[in-house]
This record gives C-alpha cells, structure tokens and sequence, in this order.
C-alpha cells in the first residue's frame, strides 16, 4: 500500500499492485487495473517513487 493525498488534502492509501498506469493531465491521474481513476496531489515521479519504495519492502522485509 502506498499512501496518497487526494485534491480536498484527504489522505488514503491505494494497493500499489492495482496501479496500471499514472499521467498528468494536468493533475496526477492513477489508474487502478478496476479501471478505477483517482486524482492526487502528488507527481507522477513521487508516485513512482513510492510504489518502487513499496515492492522493495515486500521482496525484502527485513532490509538491506
């Protein structure tokens, strides 16, 4: 799970899993495999960041 901060300041988490596919237009747009669309305050960089953050935790949970 990442966690994301949608354009009202509410924060929430999204499963990192379920991403498809992130573009700005201009805002940030995530698009869930559900085809599920939701629009967040961060960049599209700070998203991918935080998913690539994500799956490293998962592969390794003990750390490097």
């Amino acid at each position: 799970m990442i966690r994301v901060t949608r354009l009202n300041g509410k924060e929430f988490v999204v499963n990192a899993e379920m991403v498809q596919f992130i573009e700005t237009t201009p805002d940030t747009v995530i698009t869930l495999s559900s085809n599920e669309k939701i629009v967040v305050r961060e960049s599209v960089d700070e998203i991918i960041e935080r998913v690539i953050a994500y799956g490293r935790r998962v592969r390794n949970p003990a750390g490097p």
